[in-house]
């Protein structure tokens, strides 16, 4: 149950160029999508920690934020968690049943440099 209480703060996971991934991605859907996804991101953020349908443990340490959108579509936002913060890693438009392994690693990568 939310309680009305953050458990945990979203932040964009940052480039060393400072650009900030999560953020780009999310500036180039359309506002629909935009909101869709924002409100599951916060939640998670409330929910902390959160199951199905909002949330789902990929794998140690790397979670993904569900997000059914417009036109059909399925959009995920992987993130982790590191020192009670939510950092957002990664964000792409699912097209398969499983996750790829591309959009794992990419986020995996990033969750290194996030620690």
């Amino acid at each position: 149950m939310i309680d009305g209480t953050k458990k945990i703060n979203a932040r964009f996971y940052i480039l060393d160029s400072g650009r900030e991934p999560v953020r780009d991605w999310l500036l180039d859907l359309d506002q629909a999508d935009r909101k869709i996804i924002g409100k599951n991101i916060m939640k998670v953020e409330f929910g902390w920690p959160i199951g199905m349908p909002y949330s789902r443990n990929l794998e140690k340490g790397l979670y993904e934020v569900r997000c059914n959108i417009t036109h059909g579509r399925i959009a995920r936002v992987l993130f982790c968690i590191d020192k009670n913060r939510m950092i957002l890693l990664h964000g792409f438009i699912k097209k398969t049943q499983a996750t790829p392994d591309k959009e794992k690693t990419i986020a995996r990568k990033r969750m290194k440099g996030s620690r």
